[in-house]
């Protein structure tokens, strides 16, 4: 409650309220964070198969690498984190979660307004006519997997190099400029253009809480950062948030 005196928050419910999410709120669930210690590259197999994945993208040799990808994160479910931002959306009216990562937990969880930076490793895409075609969580009857049209499906998930749709990137300026409250939860803040949207709204006056295990390029500049778990963290913010506005029938994450 001290933290939410400091910062003057008032949990109106008609706030406009975006969360940026990275790897740290997944690996939490137990998925292998893309960089650093414990990332999924320490595995040989890992390096093997992404050696071999490639252009076009919707490649044998691709899918296998996705398939492996994919067969990880199915054990993986959904944490507490992943689900107050559900609980979250439903209490305010203008809510954006926006996310780096492509597992899909945050879907999984129950979250609608979302926008996947970087694509969702549950869907293929079409390189033919751009149609996302939703993929089973079994493993995949055939490699790579076809478009109705009949044109092998690449995985929806942005390569290096490779841009952003421009209507999420252009979604996610929006709501980061309209923002009046913008969490930042288990992201490292050096890739682009993620992480220029935190930044964006405290250039438009949003406070800024960011949420991470350890300091980050984006700690110097946020209106608070807050160390620990985001799983832990969150739940604890979020109810202190419901009592300083003397709501009761707000939906909790359990």
């Amino acid at each position: 409650m001290e933290l939410l005196e400091r910062l003057t928050i008032i949990p109106d419910r008609a706030q406009q309220v975006v969360v940026l999410t990275g790897a740290g709120i997944s690996a939490e669930s137990g998925v292998p964070i893309f960089r650093g210690t414990g990332s999924m590259w320490e595995d040989p197999l890992a390096r093997r198969l992404a050696a071999r994945a490639g252009p076009p993208w919707n490649t044998k040799a691709t899918w296998e690498f996705y398939e492996w990808r994919r067969a990880l994160v199915a054990r993986c479910e959904p944490n507490t984190a992943h689900r107050t931002l559900v609980a979250m959306e439903s209490y305010f009216t203008n809510f954006c979660l926006i996310t780096q990562n492509v597992d899909g937990l945050h879907r999984r969880a129950g979250s609608k307004n979302l926008l996947e930076l970087h694509g969702n490793m549950w869907q293929g895409r079409c390189p033919s006519d751009g149609a996302l075609v939703d993929l089973p969580d079994t493993p995949l009857s055939s490699l790579p997997p076809y478009h109705s049209c009949g044109t092998a499906l690449r995985p929806h998930v942005v390569q290096f190099g490779e841009p952003i749709d421009p209507t999420i990137l252009s979604e996610s300026l929006k709501a980061s400029m309209r923002a009046d409250l913008f969490f930042v939860i288990g992201t490292s803040g050096v890739v682009a253009p993620a992480r220029d949207l935190p930044l964006l709204a405290l250039n438009k006056g949003a406070k800024v809480i960011e949420i991470n295990r350890e300091e980050t390029v984006l700690t110097p500049h946020v209106t608070v950062s807050i160390r620990g778990k985001a799983a832990e963290i969150l739940p604890r913010l979020w109810n202190e948030l419901l009592e300083k506005a003397g709501v009761r029938d707000a939906p909790k994450p359990y």
